[in-house]
């Protein structure tokens, strides 16, 4: 997409943290750094659309991803600007052109589960069955591991403040997967929507062609899973577990799901096809622990 028409965005940054006075199991007085929750109010063509709790790390790419992913805005193009302002909390973007029907499309929201709770609006499962995702896609059990790994070791907020979910997007080229971006927020719906906002705005081979695997802290709920469908992710890898209906999502769309992933421990959930398993990586299989008579 030529430069001239992408959306032209501020850069209003705020801190990830502050800093607080607490207590300690001691009876000690410390300083303790927690994230600098805000909000952020959007305003669409001067219309109030919504407000998103966040930290602040990326705030347009959030609110270009968030208008992406509730499928508001269909091409990055369509948008002149996104300005934010942290002096007044807000977000105003300006389209080209407008956005059609936005009364009736946001008329029916749906509340998600989790932290940091977020909202979609009623028409997202309407689109499911018009996903397609790359069929040759895959994984082995031992890039598993290295993408993992690179999380263990990556410097994030969550070890100096805790309180936020982190997501991730790597390529897979054929050796070990390359980070493409790593994004912090109090809840995994801004950490997606803020990727899916950098996804838009890249014209490089690296990220439109590659083979893409999203990470994320959180659960893979069925907004989780829509979410990187949407985004033509095949691949996605969770610290924690999977729901019923993100499940149901993920099976429906070809998409592989592994949850409980930790250091060399895993469960793939669905799409099985695509993990390339190598057991002898595992190590050892822990014994089942003896019963008491």
């Amino acid at each position: 997409m030529p430069l001239s028409s992408l959306p032209h965005l501020t850069r209003a940054r705020a801190p990830l943290t502050c800093e607080i006075d607490a207590v300690n199991e001691y009876g000690e007085a410390q300083k303790v750094a927690i994230p600098a929750e805000r909000a952020l109010t959007v305003y669409v063509d001067k219309r109030e659309l919504v407000t998103l709790m966040t930290l602040g790390a990326h705030p347009e790419l959030l609110v270009l991803g968030y208008l992406r992913n509730q499928r508001l805005v269909r091409e990055v193009g369509d948008i002149e600007s996104i300005t934010v302002d942290w002096d007044v909390g807000a977000a105003a973007v300006k389209t080209r052109h407008g956005i059609a029907d936005i009364e009736e499309k946001t008329a029916k929201r749906v509340v998600t589960t989790g932290c940091g709770q977020g909202s979609v609006f009623g028409g997202l499962m309407d689109e499911v069955d018009q996903i397609a995702l790359p069929a040759g896609a895959h994984i082995t059990q031992g890039q598993l591991y290295s993408l993992v790994n690179t999380i263990r070791l990556k410097e994030t907020t969550y070890k100096s403040a805790g309180s936020v979910h982190a997501c991730a997007l790597f390529a897979l080229t054929g050796g070990d997967p390359e980070m493409l971006l790593f994004v912090e927020d109090v809840g995994r719906h801004n950490a997606i929507d803020t990727i899916a906002g950098w996804m838009s705005m890249q014209d490089s081979p690296a990220v439109s062609e590659a083979n893409k695997i999203f990470y994320t802290t959180g659960r893979l709920t069925s907004e989780m899973v829509i979410k990187s469908a949407q985004m033509g992710v095949p691949i996605v890898v969770s610290r924690s577990g999977i729901t019923q209906m993100g499940h149901q999502v993920a099976q429906a769309v070809g998409l592989c799901a592994i949850g409980r992933a930790t250091n060399k421990r895993f469960v793939c959930y669905s799409s099985a096809q695509r993990l390339q398993l190598e057991p002898a990586l595992a190590g050892p299989k822990p014994r089942a622990a003896a019963s008491e008579p």
